[in-house]
């Protein structure tokens, strides 16, 4: 992965939130960058524009779709590596519009592993998948404790779900993003390809834009910050682990690193036991940390929710030599930081939380 090779790194979806963010550091590192982003999703053109503005003509950007086979396949082609982020990323988004969902994410996946494979064999590519391959977890024993779901598995309780696991796609966007995580490690396993998947938990971070669909804790964030009321599907005892993109970025350049020993291999990121909290529990630490209580309201459950979900991240930590992780607090207090500048919001109260 070294800068001295002059070709570009392809990021696809590279103007999005984790995109933009392992774009940010290539450069940074002095690397040439490729970002090819369709732009389709609200406020990524300004992490593009972010991109120019802070790294100049090492950032070159082809705005096009991931179902452009020919215009995919002549990026692809010319890179020294790919990360590919570019995805249909809303399990709501999948159930209104599941062909849109399989054509993004299952075809514009084989779009790009066959460009590789038919015309650049050697360069790795890197795949984000999630956690919903896992399914609901529908199997599993959950007691409630106070305001969280715990599970009453001591080996998951205390380590979460690996990767061994039983593959289980719920709803359409689990099937596409499931289906596409199989074809990269296929791909690896029947003609060579020096590819590897990571598994994401929730990732959140500097420039994401989150939506009540999408990134929910920029979005609790946002709404908070805003004074607006934030919806919450289920009971609210929903327990994710949390995982600063900073240690996201981490993981996906040590991939890159190691791609000849891990290729083949899917790995969990996330944020671990160590950070794992439940939507409840979140809002609460906002309310403290603006200093005035978060309106919030109920609503039914959404399909292929998962009362629980931490990663055990063992596997990946050691293979990838990952040290520890931003500690969900700080992370958060970043997040609302950057956000309140953006939106030229006040954030004092929380400023004197964090240094309390």
């Amino acid at each position: 992965m070294s800068a001295a090779d002059d070709r570009p790194v392809l990021v696809t979806g590279g103007a999005g939130f984790i995109g933009s963010n392992i774009a940010d550091r290539l450069a940074v590192e002095g690397h040439r960058v490729l970002i090819y982003d369709a732009l389709s999703r609200a406020g990524v053109e300004d992490n593009l524009n972010w991109l120019k503005r802070n790294h100049g003509d090492r950032i070159e950007a082809i705005i096009a779709d991931i179902r452009d086979e020919d215009r995919l396949a002549a990026a692809a082609t010319r890179a020294k590596a790919v990360f590919h982020m570019a995805a249909q990323v809303a399990v709501t988004t999948s159930l209104t519009d599941p062909r849109d969902d399989f054509t993004i994410n299952i075809a514009g996946t084989l779009n790009l592993l066959d460009a590789l494979r038919t015309g650049a064999p050697d360069t790795p590519v890197i795949f984000a998948s999630t956690n919903k391959v896992y399914g609901d977890l529908i199997d599993l024993d959950f007691a409630v404790e106070g305001e969280r779901y715990v599970a009453t598995d001591p080996q998951v309780a205390a380590y979460g779900i690996g990767e061994a696991r039983p593959l289980d796609f719920h709803t359409p966007y689990g099937c596409s993003k499931g289906a596409a995580d199989q074809y990269v490690l296929d791909y690896a396993r029947s003609y060579g390809l020096r590819a590897a998947v990571l598994r994401m938990s929730c990732i959140y971070g500097q420039r994401q834009m989150g939506t009540e669909d999408q990134g929910w804790v920029a979005h609790f964030l946002i709404r908070a910050l805003e004074g607006r009321q934030i919806t919450l599907y289920g009971d609210g005892r929903q327990v994710r682990d949390i995982l600063d993109v900073s240690d996201a970025v981490d993981a996906y350049l040590a991939v890159w690193r190691d791609i000849d020993t891990v290729k083949g291999r899917a790995f969990n990121l996330g944020g671990g036991p160590a950070n794992s909290i439940s939507l409840r529990e979140l809002l609460a630490h906002i309310g403290g940390v603006l200093g005035r209580p978060v309106d919030i309201r109920y609503d039914d459950w959404r399909a292929g929710d998962q009362r629980y979900f931490v990663a055990d991240t063992r596997a990946g930590d050691a293979a990838l030599g990952l040290g520890p992780k931003v500690p969900w607090r700080d992370g958060v207090a970043r997040l609302a930081g950057w956000l309140a500048e953006a939106r030229g919001l006040d954030l004092a109260p929380a400023r004197q939380d964090v240094a309390a």
